[in-house]
């Protein structure tokens, strides 16, 4: 008989003494040192030990379950295509496609002629990620004559690209290459060349910046520099590619550019000069602007002006109390309006000589999520769509605009099987403590008993005014299968209902993000759907900040929670003006350098800071050495804290990824494993039987 192996023991974290005063507060901080004084370049020898210490941990705790983990893992891969492609798409003189190969982690890029001759590979993934821990491609495009294609890569998950271009007929790499790039790239109307943007030392897009092929990139030059901090500048065009786009601004305020496409160095047209408050966005047809704004409502309106005149905006669709209006895109012979009405997506095609009668297009189910495909072309008369619920496969479908007939071009596979009649679907409505009804999306197997015993698996974000529509997920039914209801709750702090819905959910309404939240458990609890103790729940970056406050207010109601990359820290985060983010991020949260109130407020539910003496349910925690949105520290400290602090037994892991960023590991099954372990935590965590 063999000796049982013995209980992993969970690492401690030492506990240094700092403290600082701001606003006459003295914050106590015994984790500070964990953050190194050095990063981005984290070499601290003690930081390292723990976070391995701790990922040693992870390994020892989960090993026992890997059998589980691998089983999910085989489930996930099995409802893959491995040999996925999408549905080819026209630009110009050719047909552009990305496939994943038998095996493969990662796209390759094709393209053939429209009028017919060979597939051309125009990049491999595969190739290039080769012998890489991580790999991410960020910006792709091709030149208008086809000729060029500008691509930048990302080998460590810092989120600093490199540029490089590639001659598409003999595929040879020109020499320049531009490392530190964050933004598109956006070709010249002649393709001499091509706009993009570097970041500052603070991880910040403050710049446009011109290269023109074969020229030392020390030769570029900087169409624009934006001088608050707290901006961040993007690179665009507009539909008909007559106009080049310089777009700057925060969470709340915007301002727009333009240059002729044909002449990048030409002095820029300043649409409108910035008002605090006041966003807006602009496309082109002909010479007239079509602006997309919230200057008058949160409900947004479209204006247009002359481009000789872009400053004077004349009305054109007013707001609408139900249609939250949130993008508009100008086509040669029609402009689509895409909008939520109660929270649905709605797309709405309008005519030029009758721009105030839509013509919607209709989708078949209550509960969906629906917006405009790549339509890279301007002279247009279908439409690529992409559809999806919660119990219908991702579909991609191309709409007539003349004659509204809808077209499915193809349905997500799922080589295990799918069977749609399995699972039912429905949007349901909740009221939070404040009287406020927060929609609620939820899919369930058929025959689900709501009699209390079930588990459920609620998920929400809640921030920077990002909705999370009802879609489709293969993950999902791993959870499904084993007899999990699994909701997606709509809580302010989102524009799923527009964007005073957003408004209600940031600042000094950030509460009732949380509140939401627990609400929501709370009333379904109530009707049936499981019961305190059954419920398992997720949320990533700002969806982690919502984690760590629900399991501060409510810790009993959890039976699991994943929180990854979670942004916890939020007090020392915002003190601290010389991070990457934290100058944007005050119109999201408040200054709590200038604003005593901000800082009580922040103080007040900033997970970290709140952390008390009380059983805390399990946790999985997650962080990735190489972010830059969500620092490594913040989970780290997190965990440390949890662990000197709570009460319980319960289990607690932190597993932080040393080679990666913001969104974990890279390649399609490499984040599939990483599902499947906190799928097999949240099992293992309510009992289920795996």
């Amino acid at each position: 008989m063999t000796d049982p192996q013995p209980t992993p023991q969970p690492p401690v974290a030492a506990q240094r003494p700092h403290s600082f005063t701001r606003h006459g507060v003295t914050i106590d901080d015994p984790y500070a040192w964990l953050k190194d004084p050095d990063y981005p370049e984290v070499g601290d020898p003690d930081i390292l030990a723990y976070l391995e210490a701790e990922n040693a941990y992870f390994e020892a705790v989960m090993a026992p379950h890997r059998p589980l983990v691998d089983r999910l893992y085989e489930e996930m891969k099995a409802r893959i295509k491995e040999d996925e492609s999408s549905v080819p798409q026209k630009d110009g003189d050719w047909l552009y496609w990305a496939a994943f190969e038998t095996g493969g982690q990662y796209r390759k890029w094709w393209r053939k002629p429209v009028a017919g001759g060979a597939d051309q590979l125009l990049l491999d993934e595969p190739a290039l990620a080769e012998g890489k821990e991580y790999f991410s491609l960020g910006a792709f495009a091709v030149s208008n004559d086809g000729r060029h294609l500008a691509y930048a890569i990302d080998d460590n998950g810092s989120e600093r690209f490199t540029i490089h271009v590639k001659e598409l007929t003999s595929g040879a790499l020109l020499p320049e290459t531009i490392p530190g790039m964050l933004s598109d790239i956006v070709w010249t109307a002649d393709d001499s060349g091509f706009l993009y943007g570097l970041a500052n030392e603070q991880w910040r897009t403050d710049n446009a910046r011109f290269h023109r092929l074969g020229t030392p990139v020390a030769q570029d030059v900087e169409l624009y520099r934006e001088a608050d901090e707290g901006y961040r500048v993007a690179v665009a065009e507009t539909s008909d590619r007559q106009w080049l786009v310089i777009g700057t601004g925060d969470h709340v305020t915007s301002e727009v550019r333009l240059l002729p496409a044909n002449d990048p160095l030409a002095a820029p047209i300043l649409v409108a000069p910035r008002q605090p408050g006041r966003e807006y966005d602009v496309d082109a047809h002909g010479g007239t602007l079509f602006i997309h704004t919230n200057d008058t409502d949160p409900m947004w309106r479209l204006c247009t002006a002359r481009i000789d005149a872009p400053g004077e905006w004349q009305e054109l669709i007013a707001p609408d109390a139900r249609f939250y209006m949130t993008g508009v895109e100008c086509y040669r012979d029609f402009f689509v309006v895409e909008g939520r009405e109660d929270g649905l997506d709605q797309i709405a095609i309008h005519r030029y000589d009758d721009p105030t009668t839509p013509q919607r297009i209709v989708f078949p189910e209550a509960s969906y999520a629906a917006g405009l495909g790549d339509n890279p072309e301007y002279a247009v008369d279908r439409l690529r769509l992409g559809y999806e619920s919660m119990v219908t496969p991702g579909t991609v479908q191309d709409y007539d605009v003349a004659t509204g007939a809808l077209t499915t071009l193809k349905v997500q596979e799922i080589p295990c099987g799918y069977d749609a009649a399995k699972y039912r679907t429905e949007r349901l409505k909740i009221a939070a403590r404040d009287g406020t009804e927060i929609p609620v999306s939820i899919v369930y197997p058929a025959g689900f008993v709501r009699d209390g015993s079930r588990p459920l698996f609620l998920y929400a974000y809640g921030a920077y005014g990002h909705a999370i529509p009802p879609g489709f997920s293969t993950g999902r039914l791993s959870l499904l299968d084993r007899g999990f209801a699994y909701a997606i709750a709509h809580i302010r702090g989102g524009d799923d209902l527009g964007q005073q819905w957003y408004r209600d959910g940031k600042l000094e309404k950030r509460t009732n993000t949380f509140n939401d939240f627990v609400d929501v458990a709370r009333g379904l609890i109530a009707d049936g759907w499981t019961s305190a103790g059954r419920i398992a729940t997720a949320g990533r970056s700002a969806g982690g900040e919502l984690m760590g406050a629900i399991v501060n207010s409510d810790p009993e109601l959890w039976g699991a929670v994943i929180a990854d990359v979670p942004f916890v820290d939020v007090l020392n985060t915002m003190l601290d003006a010389d991070l990457p983010l934290t100058p944007g991020e005050w119109p999201e949260w408040g200054n709590p350098i200038e604003d005593k109130a901000a800082f009580d407020l922040i103080r007040g539910y900033s997970p970290y800071d709140n952390v008390r003496a009380q059983a805390y349910p399990p946790l999985f925690i997650s962080g990735g050495l190489n972010d830059p949105r969500v620092t490594y520290w913040e989970p780290a400290k997190w965990a440390a804290r949890l662990r000197a602090t709570k009460t319980d037994d319960n289990i607690l892991l932190l597993k932080t990824n040393m080679g990666a960023g913001h969104g974990g590991k890279s390649g399609r099954f490499e984040s599939l494993r990483e599902g499947a372990e906190e799928h097999a935590f949240v099992l293992w965590q309510l009992g289920i039987e795996g």
